[in-house]
């Protein structure tokens, strides 16, 4: 317990120290018109009060990322603690603070558009990208909740999974059509309410029984074969599996729709950076509860043997928190998915109509665009429900492309930083985790069973090789950049 306390502390500090860092290094001005108020439609960009955008966009980012990530993740022992708080200060909050500022600079543009602004002849790829990425995601966020929802509200057979699917998808349509301001503006604040009072439950709980857990100082070895989990390195399986709850490239569609709703960039660093370093303290809270679960009696207790991530969820709530604890595990398993599902439907949309320049205030043009968005889900949900491992599958690839695309989006903001101030060293706050993040996705490329799947004794050799050859690449690209600025 020592080490969740001395994590959740560090994670505080981290926002008030480096927060400020990372502020000063981009420079808001808080006398700028922002693109809500310059650009004001009342469909995407919509000036709301600061707190509620604080809300949607932390439920956005959330999901079910800090929760699920986090209890696969805790399997690999006090190790989890360590990157979730190194992760989400020096990375993830970083990535998603710049993601939405850069948005705010350039009139509410994309996670495309600000790639493309800063990278020349990536636009194209990485609109494709990253709207297959959000289909994923959408897809994921469909089929998470029906599984739970089939079984609370139904038998768990597959037609009671397929009809939650269709009320999701239904619902999915309606907040994607709708301004941003009638839906979500409306219940999402609501939804983070519950999630975040569900880990402060979780977190007074834990308090409460003070179990035997996992310290930092007892080693930070694997410790999931003793979970029965065998085959998977802390490096880099643990960066890739808890990746909400650190890092996400998924953010990076996100921010730039909040960007759209901020009357003040000075609140960017509370919205952005803040609303990251919420999401890592939801994720050492259910990575803490998940250690209990999984390594001092906690599966006896709920009379479970083995359990997947849904089901600590379920059996946590439910054992320590009663009928109070079942409505929390629908709002905060079922709701939080569903919200980020939506938004990164919503999201695919607005980074296709802004690719083909199609103005999105009629809503005719929104349903055009969104009807094979849709369709594709479609698809994506029949391969889920038909196969037994789908649901596994497509999140291990949504799982690298999400770090995948963190990559690309500290690429740009490092290119950023460099052309800005050419003589200086801020560069490096994105470079540093971008090169890791290079490191960690590469080699989970090659020794993952479902890509390259070469041998696991090389993974040391891959992770320190792929590390040397990105730092290499962009100290060639920083001091090119340096020598045509110096003329």
């Amino acid at each position: 317990m020592f080490s969740f306390i001395i994590s959740i502390l560090a994670l505080i500090l981290g926002y008030f120290v480096y927060g400020k860092v990372v502020e000063k290094v981009f420079g808001p001005d808080p006398a700028r018109v922002t693109p809500a108020v310059g650009m004001r439609d009342d469909v995407d960009f919509v000036p709301m009060p600061s707190w509620k955008v604080y809300m949607i966009q932390f439920l956005n980012i959330a999901g079910t990322g800090p929760i699920f990530g986090a209890i696969m993740g805790a399997k690999f022992g006090p190790s989890c603690y360590l990157w979730i708080v190194l992760g989400s200060i020096f990375a993830g909050a970083v990535h998603d603070y710049f993601s939405g500022m850069l948005s705010m600079r350039q009139n509410g543009a994309t996670y495309p558009e600000i790639i493309g602004s800063q990278i020349k002849g990536l636009r194209g790829v990485i609109v494709v990208f990253t709207t297959l990425l959000l289909l994923m995601v959408g897809a994921v966020f469909v089929y998470s909740p029906a599984l739970i929802l089939g079984d609370m509200a139904g038998d768990g057979t597959a037609k009671w999974v397929l009809i939650w699917a269709l009320v999701v998808l239904g619902y999915y349509i309606i907040a994607t059509l709708l301004p941003i301001d009638k839906l979500i503006g409306r219940i999402y604040p609501l939804f983070a309410f519950a999630l975040l009072f569900m880990a402060v439950s979780m977190m007074i709980c834990l308090f409460v029984k003070w179990p035997s857990l996992p310290e930092f100082w007892q080693g930070l070895q694997n410790r999931a074969p003793s979970v029965g989990v065998s085959g998977q390195s802390i490096f880099p399986c643990l960066f890739i599996t808890v990746a909400c709850g650190a890092v996400s490239g998924f953010h990076a569609t996100q921010s730039p729709m909040m960007a759209r709703c901020l009357k003040n960039e000075k609140m960017g660093r509370p919205i952005f950076y803040g609303s990251m370093i919420t999401e890592g303290i939801v994720a050492l809270v259910w990575a803490a509860v998940s250690s209990y679960f999984f390594f001092d009696g906690g599966m006896q207790e709920c009379g479970l043997q083995s359990a997947s991530a849904p089901q600590v969820v379920t059996a946590i709530c439910k054992n320590w928190l009663g009928v109070v604890g079942s409505v929390l595990a629908v709002l905060g398993v079922v709701a939080a998915p569903i919200t980020s599902g939506d938004t990164a439907l919503r999201g695919a949309r607005l980074n296709i109509a802004e690719f083909l320049h199609v103005r999105q205030d009629k809503i005719v043009n929104r349903l055009l665009i969104s009807l094979p968005i849709f369709a594709a889900v479609g698809l994506l949900l029949w391969f889920n429900i038909q196969h037994a491992d789908g649901f596994n599958t497509i999140w291990r690839y949504f799982g690298l492309s999400n770090q995948t695309l963190s990559v690309f989006f500290f690429l740009t903001i490092t290119v950023y930083l460099v052309r800005r101030n050419p003589a200086g060293w801020a560069f490096l706050i994105s470079a540093i985790p971008g090169v890791f993040m290079f490191s960690v996705c590469l080699t989970f490329f090659c020794i993952d069973k479902t890509c390259l799947g070469l041998p696991a004794s090389l993974t040391v050799w891959f992770g320190a090789g792929w590390a040397v050859l990105g730092a290499l690449l962009l100290s060639i690209w920083v001091a090119k950049q340096k020598r045509l600025c110096r003329k």
